[in-house]
């Protein structure tokens, strides 16, 4: 058989660049290109399935987040503490129960347990809608069904963070983390925008029931994923002290402590978004449902870009980008709270959206890429307990300092406590000779450099 000839056509002179110029269509490749690798874990048809099945979930947990805060409020008469106390009893059980949801995601299969908690959050989310739809709803019946939801919570993150490394290779796995992020930020855009309009047209029950309709796209999901194309990962064996095992591995490593001391004073004080921007869209600029569901479109404006800047990362962030990003974060937080009208608010909530979401993605793809597969289950449900299982004890004191001192009060606060946390955080660690810390002085401006040690 003759092969045929691979020689392509001389291009003409008006088709050939001059020497030392780029040819018209290399930028657009490259551009191309690019893009393509923001969504490169896509390609695999596990997590293509996996990653539709989240997106649906997603919207559906966005519009029950928004209407359950605007319910909590209308039940309540406006009162920030019952919003707080709210968020700390669905929460709280990440405190409490999610060290143990890290060791049953390392021991059993991963699939099976995310169908029993997500089947489990469905439950809650449709007894909490139906009682609303039915007029019947009283404060205390969202306070016991935000914890029982949040149980279901505490067992499904672990299990959930560590899936991701079964569904993709580990060279994807940072691409996967950031599409996760924008997964959940894409749903941030939509979600809160038609449960403000679900609720002015129906009330919060039904857009609290859509959520607990939406889990069916995850289960569907999970049931559909091919398990011979799963990135297995060796079960840990039943033993005693096994959360102890994980608590001694981070403590000889200064990387993930780190991380850990800036993503509990983040978590705790700065990510209370949803009780800030409803006491503000209420109480501050006098709005409603649909103006507050609109403030939360405006905030994954930013998240999203963030998400999608993390995407297209390659390796683990280095620390001084963490800590970079934090310290944006809480000063921009402040920021926030000091605006004078409700278009100004909105206007800086996608810069907060896209410094949280750079700080959160690389906290996560720091974790999740430096830490030893059979106990990734373990320490990410560390992780995940300190950056949510902080809420408890944060949302209460903000929702309070609303109350007392007014919802800005909530913003400026919780950014300049966050602020101070992550300080005195990078500071312990150098003091403990877990980072160097390193100021260069030049023509340019100063420069913080900081190097991890692991012990």
């Amino acid at each position: 058989m003759t092969q045929a000839s691979s020689t392509l056509p001389e291009p003409s002179p008006e088709e050939s660049p001059t020497a030392g110029q780029t040819p018209p269509n290399k930028g657009a490749r490259a551009r191309l290109t690019s893009i393509a690798s923001t969504f490169d874990a896509l390609r695999i048809r596990n997590y293509r399935v996996y990653f539709t099945g989240a997106l649906i979930s997603n919207i559906g947990t966005w519009m029950q987040r928004v209407a359950q805060d605007w319910l909590v409020l209308e039940l309540s008469h406006g009162s920030g503490v019952a919003v707080g106390v709210t968020t700390a009893l669905q929460f709280l059980p990440m405190l409490l129960i999610t060290p143990y949801g890290g060791v049953i995601a390392d021991r059993f299969d991963k699939r099976k347990i995310l169908r029993i908690t997500q089947t489990w959050m469905a439950c809650a989310a449709a007894a909490l809608g139906l009682l609303a739809i039915f007029g019947v709803a009283q404060t205390w019946h969202v306070f016991a069904l935000a914890f029982i939801f949040g149980v279901g919570t505490a067992f499904d993150n672990p299990a959930r963070q560590a899936f991701v490394s079964e569904v993709v290779d580990h060279d994807h796995m940072p691409n996967a983390i950031g599409l996760n992020s924008a997964s959940f930020n894409i749903a941030r855009l939509i979600g809160p925008a038609v449960a403000g309009l679900v609720i002015a047209a129906f009330g919060s029950g039904w857009s609290i029931l859509a959520n607990a309709v939406s889990y069916l796209s995850f289960i569907i999901a999970l049931a559909i994923i091919d398990p011979k194309r799963l990135q297995r990962t060796e079960r840990t064996a039943r033993a005693k002290r096994q959360i102890r095992e994980g608590l001694i591995y981070i403590r000889g490593r200064a990387d993930i402590l780190l991380v850990l001391g800036i993503a509990l004073f983040v978590g705790t004080f700065g990510l209370n978004f949803q009780m800030t921007s409803a006491l503000m869209a209420q109480q501050v600029f006098h709005k409603g449902a649909g103006q507050y569901g609109i403030l939360g479109t405006f905030m994954a404006i930013g998240s999203l870009t963030g998400a999608l800047i993390g995407a297209r990362r390659k390796t683990a962030p280095r620390a001084r980008f963490i800590i970079g990003a934090a310290v944006a974060f809480s000063v921009i937080e402040v920021v926030t709270g000091m605006m004078p009208s409700y278009w100004s608010y909105a206007g800086v909530l996608p810069a907060m959206g896209l410094a949280s979401m750079l700080t959160l993605n690389a906290a996560n793809t720091s974790v999740q890429m430096g830490v030893e597969p059979q106990l990734r289950g373990r320490v990410m449900a560390i992780y995940m307990m300190v950056m949510q299982g902080g809420t408890p004890i944060g949302a209460p004191i903000v929702g309070w300092v609303g109350q007392v001192f007014g919802a800005r009060w909530t913003l400026i606060g919780g950014g300049g406590i966050t602020l101070i946390g992550v300080i005195l955080t990078v500071a312990i660690m150098a003091r403990r000779g877990g980072i160097t810390v390193r100021g260069q002085i030049s023509l340019r401006p100063p420069r913080l450099t900081l190097h991890t040690k692991q012990r």
